[in-house]
This record gives C-alpha cells, structure tokens and sequence, in this order.
C-alpha cells in the first residue's frame, strides 16, 4: 500500500486545502437529541502525521468524537475545522469538498457489522475505489494489495457475515486502506480480537503510522497504547477533555487514569 501523498502548499484538488493542522476543535460539544449531552467544551488539535489516541472509559464520548472528525455527524456546540477549513453540513453539501474530504479521511467502526455489507469480501474492499470513481485496474490492483497487507487474501471470495469478528475486523480496514486515505480514524480497532490478530492489527496501525498518515485512535484499553504514541487525549465521565498529553505522561499517572475509569484503586483498608 502506497504511503501518504504530501501535498503541495495552497488549495489541494477538490477544494479542501492542505494545511499542517488536520482537525482543529474548539469548544466542541454535541448532545444526542439535544438531551444527552456526549461531548463538552472539548478543544483538540491533530496535525498532519501525528498518532492521537483517545482514552477513555465506555460511553465518556470516544466514538462520538470520532464520527465528529469523519463528519458523520456535527457539533451542536463549538467548531470544527478539518485541514483549515469548517466541517460542517454545509460544507459537506459542496460536491468538491465532499469528495476531497471523503477521499482523504476513512473511519473504521468499532462494530464491523455496521461497515460491511458487501455480498464478498473482494467486493467489500473495492467498494469504497469504485465510489472514488477509479477505474477497474486500479481497483483490482488496491484491493490485491490491501488483501495481502491484511493477510486475507484467502478470504476474498467469502461472504463477509460468515467471517469470524476478527476476519471481519481485518475486511473493515482493508477496505478502507484500499482508499489510500492520509487520515484514519479507529475506533476500538482490536476490541474482541484474539492476540494474534491484536497484534497484527497493533503492528499495522504502527507501520501505516510511520508511513505518514495521521492516526486517530479510540480505545479504552491501556494494552492498546504504544508509548510511541504522540499525544494520548483522555476523555472523562464528564466528556470533557481531562488531559492532552504525552502517551507516556498519560500511562504513569495513575490518578489520573482512576478519573477518567481507566483502572480501578482498591478502597483503603
């Protein structure tokens, strides 16, 4: 799989303009049917060919936040901007931004069940290529290389719903990485995956990091952090931003983590 394209300064092809700064949130909130308040005040920054993890423990916000930066749904609350420019419904409403925007960002859900639906494996993952309008060859040529970057290249005349989670899981990102996006965003990428496939998973998501894309990645499991990680962004039972931090920092601060529900303190005595 091809490595991240570095765009030339300006406006890049599409109408979506090239910038250092990927995301920028400020003032971010969003609640589900103007209730049920998911996301508060949450101000971030991700820049081109960082690895971001956000940390946090069930329903603080993680996955809301990255549907958020997919612009899959908007902020009721604050601003977002993707590559220095507003995401918004509007802004998606214009075709070239849309397109451009679409091409360069992929999400990856945490339940595959939701991403695929393709009647083969083969087609699932030259789906997203044909949307994109590429032609037959260069489709077949992506989806051969995104079926051996993931090791399933004897899974791509099956039906994806009689994968197991984890085959499922690999079609997921193959599918999306046959897209070549600069940016992915994962949500909970090796939830219910035996150890093997989390650590061909980890190891992936390591390497297409040091490729050059920007990673965004929502997990609740310490396990999941590599130390290598630039910044660890830690969500609390609130959904606000607790710390912004490095990875590190993040992970030798237990007090912290016993905020945000990441681990449990023993009661004294």
């Amino acid at each position: 799989m091809a490595a991240e394209r570095r765009d030339a300064p300006g406006r890049a092809a599409g109408g979506v303009r090239a910038a250092a700064t990927v995301f920028s949130c400020r003032g971010l909130g969003y609640s589900y049917l103007d209730r049920f308040p998911a996301l508060r005040g949450i101000d971030l920054e991700v820049r081109r060919g960082e690895k971001v993890v956000l940390l946090g423990a069930n329903g603080c916000g993680k996955s809301t936040l990255l549907k958020v930066l997919a612009g899959l749904v908007f902020c009721t609350a604050g601003t977002v901007e993707a590559f220095g420019e507003p995401l918004t419904e509007r802004s998606l409403e214009d075709a070239g931004f849309s397109r451009a925007f679409r091409s360069r960002v992929q999400i990856v859900f945490q339940n595959s069940d939701a991403q695929v639906f393709s009647p083969t494996v083969r087609e699932e993952i030259a789906f997203g290529c044909l949307q994109m309008g590429l032609d037959p060859r260069a489709t077949g040529e992506r989806t051969d290389d995104a079926l051996a970057l993931l090791g399933i290249e004897d899974l791509a005349g099956r039906t994806p719903f009689q994968l197991s989670d984890g085959q499922r899981k690999r079609v997921a990102i193959a599918s999306v990485l046959a897209m070549n996006p600069q940016v992915l965003l994962l949500d909970e990428p090796t939830a219910a995956l035996d150890p093997r496939t989390r650590h061909r998973v980890g190891d992936l998501v390591t390497r297409l990091h040091a490729a050059g894309r920007t990673v965004v990645l929502a997990t609740h499991d310490l396990d999941a952090v590599d130390t290598r990680t630039d910044r660890a962004v830690v969500l609390g039972p609130d959904h606000t931003v607790l710390r912004d931090a490095p990875a590190a920092g993040v992970l030798s601060d237990p007090g912290l983590l016993h905020r945000a529900d990441l681990v449990h303190r023993p009661d004294p005595g």
